[in-house]
């Protein structure tokens, strides 16, 4: 069998931003947590632009201890960009992603890791959250019905960061806005199989949290994003022109019946809005099935410039 995978191998990425108060206390509950397993691991620190003592406390516990990277962007560019280089830096077969405010407990990573071996995407589940239910809950649970409803993919917690996933059902994924959350269902477009697990959450200990009402605005556009790209990005004529031939055929009906009015009826039709809005769908629904026929050209330059496949291989057995 092609590509047999080391699940003694564990990947632990960290998205970190002004946590110079969290960090030693997390590196060295992981650290005794991983330890007592007697799996080989590494802890990938992603430092997204700290302004306070963050990565110099990190360059700190690295040299100290060679199972540590540490990584540090130039300025902050969010969480989905640190995750994207923690995954890109990773050499671990199975990758587990987690918060750095200490309201992760590293005591459930060897639980996701176990479970992992069996599935490709293993998910926390926050099922006891100790976080404000107006501000911060509520909206998650929103959040996580619609994303579950518009994806297919049927998560209780998709803005847990506490989550294990094989490194081939990652490592091509192309992240960018708020897509990290995403990543489950993304995964799912390719075939992965999925597992939830309830675990730990802690208050927060120190500082205050860096999410706010206002993502949630920007999640439902990345939403829009992810659910269009999931059905139509190697078929864009799909989507836009079946808009189009709607469209197209609602101005088509209107004129043609505007056509009997003027002529089997003899009445004047030049002043009427309808007229209007009969061109403007006909003209609208032109426009939309030439964007469709020209995404149509952009996507396949695209996937045969980069040689990339329209499938996604999950065993190779041969002789």
């Amino acid at each position: 069998m092609e590509g047999a995978l080391d699940y003694n191998m564990v990947s632990i990425v960290i998205p970190v931003y002004n946590e110079e108060e969290s960090v030693p206390l997390l590196y060295k509950s992981i650290k005794k947590v991983m330890d007592a397993t007697g799996l080989n691991y590494e802890i990938i620190f992603v430092d997204d632009g700290s302004k306070d003592n963050t990565f110099s406390i990190l360059s700190d516990i690295q040299k100290s201890d060679p199972n540590v990277v540490a990584i540090s962007f130039r300025r902050n560019f969010g969480q989905t960009a640190a995750m994207a280089a923690g995954f890109d830096h990773a050499s671990g077969d199975i990758i587990v992603t987690m918060d750095a405010d200490l309201q992760n407990d590293p005591k459930d990573i060897p639980r996701l890791v176990e479970k992992a071996k069996d599935y490709d995407v293993v998910s926390g589940w926050r099922k006891n959250r100790q976080d404000p239910f107006f501000s911060r809950r509520l909206p998650s649970m929103i959040a996580n019905w619609l994303i579950s409803k518009v994806t297919g993919v049927y998560l209780h917690d998709y803005g847990c960061t506490l989550k294990a996933y094989r490194k081939e059902v990652v490592k091509n994924i192309r992240l960018y806005g708020e897509m990290h959350r995403f990543i489950p269902a993304i995964a799912g477009w390719v075939g992965a199989s999925f597992s939830e697990e309830v675990v730990d959450h802690h208050p927060r200990k120190f500082g205050k949290s860096k999410y706010g009402i206002s993502r949630t605005f920007r999640v439902l556009l990345d939403l829009i994003t992810v659910k269009f790209l999931q059905s139509f990005s190697t078929r864009p004529i799909h989507a836009f022109g079946t808009a189009g031939l709607v469209l197209g055929g609602i101005g088509f009906l209107i004129s043609l019946y505007l056509s009997y009015v003027k002529l089997f009826l003899g009445q004047p039709i030049g002043g009427r809005p309808l007229l209007l809005l009969g061109a403007l769908f006909i003209i609208l629904g032109a426009q939309l099935i030439v964007m469709g026929l020209l995404g149509e050209m952009l996507a396949r330059v695209y996937h045969e410039s980069q040689g990339k496949p329209i499938y996604t291989i999950k065993t190779i057995i041969r002789k």
